[in-house]
This record gives C-alpha cells, structure tokens and sequence, in this order.
C-alpha cells in the first residue's frame, strides 16, 4: 500500500496537497475507493480511503489507525563527516532506508565544506530525499536532516544527547563493534563516521575525551558512503528484535 506523510493527527475528513496528490492522480493513477498509508510522522498510520480529486488534492477519509511498526527501538543518529560531491545525498537515502533517526552533516578537518550562503537550499533538498526514502521504506517517521555542524560541536552535541557514541576509526584494532553494543540498553546511540581520508588522530583524541568509543568496523578500510551503511546495519541486525 502506497505511503504518504501528513502533519499532524487526522481527525475525520483530510486532503493531500501538492506534488503528492499530483503523484497519486496522474503518477500512480490511483481511483476513489482505493487506500493509501498516511502517517502523521510521529509513527501513527491511518489506512485512508480515496473519496475524491480535485484541483491539486486528494480528499481523504481515515477507515482505520495503527501504531506504525516499522521504527527501529534504538534511536541512531549518524553524525556524517561531509563528503565530495552528491555521496551525502545517497548516505541520507540509504541511512534512511536502514533506520537512521536523524543525520547531522559534520565538518571536519579533511571534509568538504558546503559553500557558504547554500546551507538552506541544501537543506530544503537533503530533508526532500529523507521524506522520498521514508515513503519508501515503510518509516513511521521522516527522519530530520539537520544543519551542519563543526566537529567539536557534534560531540558535546553527541556527549549530551546519546547514551552512547560510536567513533569508528581506521585505527582501531582491539575494540570491535560488536564488542560494545551488545549489552547496550539505552535509547539513543551517536555515530561518527569521517569523510574521505578518515578522521585526523587530534580529532580522534578529542572524541575519546567526550566519552566517544572508538570501535573497528572490521580488517578492511570502508569509503566514508559505506561505513554509514555497515555501521547502521550492525547495529539493527544486533538490537532492533
């Protein structure tokens, strides 16, 4: 069944606007009497019944609610140093896919920076891609894209919000992932993944120093748009049953 989002909680009659009602109407070429999932973004999800088209919208009646079941139980939020050129915006659509919660574009010593004055439409257009990957996925959420930060930033943030902090490092032999969150149960895990060229040793003590873990993601060195992805797929396959 088809998945669209919504602000809010539905109560009674809806529409859908825009580009969406654009797609269900002349892309999906769906009818009245047909159902689509609308999840109000908070892991609520309303099996809705087509009533009508008009100019732009689609009316909407709401025939039952369900808790959405697709949310991972542990928060992921994937700190992610920038990188060249459009990688971030496959991270964002392959994290999101995996259960991310929420990604923070990082600067770091050996990232690519985004120029200065198109932080905002950069934005715009990362959050874009997690809401198409969030409808494709199944997600009961639209995980956030939030603005850039610098690196010593991203930890205290990290420091302060998770209960754990991962640092992946090239570095590191004797602590192994596995090793560290399989026994973990908190709520909220931070991952730090570098850009291309990994992170500089000052970076790597600086973290080490705000609680962060550094933890090897196995005998072979990963791009920074791979790392993402294997990190997330441990920690799912490990803790989300």
């Amino acid at each position: 069944m088809y998945r669209f989002f919504l602000d809010g909680k539905i109560d009674g009659m809806a529409h859908i606007d825009g580009k969406d009602a654009k797609h269900i109407r002349d892309v999906l070429r769906m009818k009245e009497g047909e159902e689509i999932i609308v999840c109000d973004g908070d892991m609520t999800d309303y099996v809705c019944r087509i009533l009508g088209f008009g100019k732009n919208r689609v009316e909407i009646l709401p025939m039952y609610v369900k808790e959405s079941e697709s949310e991972p139980k542990v928060k992921v939020i994937l700190y992610q140093g920038l990188p060249k050129r459009d990688k971030f915006e496959l991270i964002i659509e392959k994290c999101v896919e995996l259960g991310v919660f929420s990604v923070v574009p990082v600067n770091t010593m050996r990232s690519i920076p985004v120029i200065e004055g198109k932080e905002e439409k950069k934005l715009v257009r990362w959050n874009s891609i997690s809401m198409a990957a969030a409808k494709q996925s199944g997600r009961g959420i639209v995980p956030e894209i939030r603005r850039t930060m610098e690196f010593k930033e991203a930890i205290e943030d990290a420091a302060q919000n998770c209960d754990l902090v991962l640092f992946p490092y090239e570095n590191e032999e004797d602590t192994h992932l596995r090793d560290v969150i399989v026994n973990f149960e908190g709520e909220t895990i931070g991952v730090f993944i570098g850009p291309e060229g990994g992170f500089d040793r000052t970076e790597a003590d600086f973290a080490e120093s705000h609680g962060a873990r550094a933890v090897s993601l196995g005998k072979r060195i990963l791009r920074t748009e791979t790392a993402g992805f294997a990190c997330l797929s441990m920690i799912m396959y490990q803790l989300d049953k």
